[in-house]
Parts: structure tokens; sequence; C-alpha cells
């Protein structure tokens, strides 16, 4: 299997609320088939029915609806775009669940909720730089040793 991730799909309970959220932060989405689809960088993010997901994935019935041991990252380049961006989304309806400030790794980080609970952290974070087109570079973390 080859190192890499091609889609994330977010199981939401309305798509045109969800699609709703994410283009008030900035995201333009395409609607398919009742999908909703973003291009994310090199990845893609999909918007899908809950129950047609949880269907379509073999789970529907297994676990209660909360925190699905998920969350999304957003990387950028300054604190100042944390701050934007958890502005941006607590307007667009978002739940902040950890308001912008320091972390433990030097960097600057927040974390919010999307309307379906779907976790995202916005972070900027010195030691993961990004490159141009805003792919993360994972550094060797054992050089030095």
């Amino acid at each position: 299997m080859e190192q890499r991730l091609s889609l994330v799909t977010l199981g939401v309970a309305d798509i045109s609320r969800a699609r709703a959220f994410y283009e008030q932060l900035g995201w333009r989405g395409q609607e398919i088939e009742e999908t909703v689809f973003f291009q994310a960088g090199s990845i893609g993010v999909v918007l899908w029915g809950r129950d047609k997901l949880a269907d379509d994935s073999g789970v529907h019935g297994t676990s209660g609806d909360g925190f699905g041991g998920v969350a999304l990252a957003h990387n950028v380049r300054s604190p100042a775009e944390v701050d934007a961006i958890v502005a941006a989304a607590r307007n667009a309806g978002a739940t902040i669940t950890r308001p912008p400030g320091s972390t433990v790794y030097g960097g600057y980080a927040g974390c919010f909720t999307d309307p379906d609970g779907h976790v995202w952290e916005i972070a900027h974070n010195p030691g993961l730089p990004l490159d141009d087109d805003g792919a993360i570079t994972i550094p060797d973390f054992g050089a030095g040793d």
C-alpha cells in the first residue's frame, strides 16, 4: 500500500447545511449524486450522508454518535491565520472546542467542530514547514540523534 491519503469522507446529517458551512469558510465544492466533493490541496474532502456512509462502510448501527476518534488538521503559515480561520468557522456556525493559543510543541493552534461534530484543528507548527502549495513536509525526527 502506498503511503498517501486520497480522500477524507465526512458523514454529515444534512448535505446542504454541511456544504454551506464549508463554503462559508471559502471552500468551493461540487455536488454529484448526493455527495459534495472539495479539492483540498493534494487530497479530496467528500461530504456524504452519515447513514449512507455508515451503510457503505459496513458500520451502520455499530456505535453511537459522537467523537469518532478522528481529527482533521489544517496547517497554516502564521498564528494570525489560525485566529482568522477559527473566527470564520465561529461565524459560519462552528463550535469552538479549543480557542487559539500556544501549543506544547512551540506552535499555535485552535480547534472547532463543524455542524456534524467533525473536529478540525487549525495549526501553525514551525516544526512542520509548508511547501508553496501548502503540502506539509514531515522532517526526519531522528536526525541529529
